[in-house]
């Protein structure tokens, strides 16, 4: 199986840092406007997720989201959740630490996209 989301090693090391100060968290990758089309990371009684929101996967145990909306952009893509230096001015977790996450992406090979539409019909079935 394919990964729709997958982290970097300084990603995972901010997300280890995060979840050490606050216990359970999640990531939503959003569309835009105030939260700059970033992976916010969050407390789960910060964020309610919804019918609309769709889950890419997990990172070493923290769930990732993505709104249907933006999804249906990038649902040829991979996401990598990576980390810069500065401040993303988002609500994100991580604001206060001089770093924030940031999501590339590349588009899956022929080969992937195959592979993760065959699970999503078996998902469906």
């Amino acid at each position: 199986m394919v990964d729709r989301v997958i982290a970097t090693p300084a990603a995972y090391a901010l997300i280890a840092q995060l979840k050490a100060e606050h216990g359970e968290i999640l990531f939503h990758q959003s569309g835009g406007c105030c939260d700059n089309s970033a992976a916010n990371c969050y407390l789960p009684s910060d964020l309610t997720i919804g019918p609309y929101d769709i889950k890419l996967g997990d990172l070493n145990g923290v769930p990732f989201y993505i709104g249907k909306l933006q999804y249906d952009y990038w649902k040829h893509t991979q996401l990598i959740l990576d980390v810069i230096d500065g401040h993303g001015g988002t609500f994100s977790l991580e604001g206060a630490s001089g770093k924030a996450f940031h999501t590339r992406s590349r588009l899956f090979s022929e080969e992937e996209w195959t592979q993760i539409e065959a699970q999503v019909q078996k998902d469906l079935a």
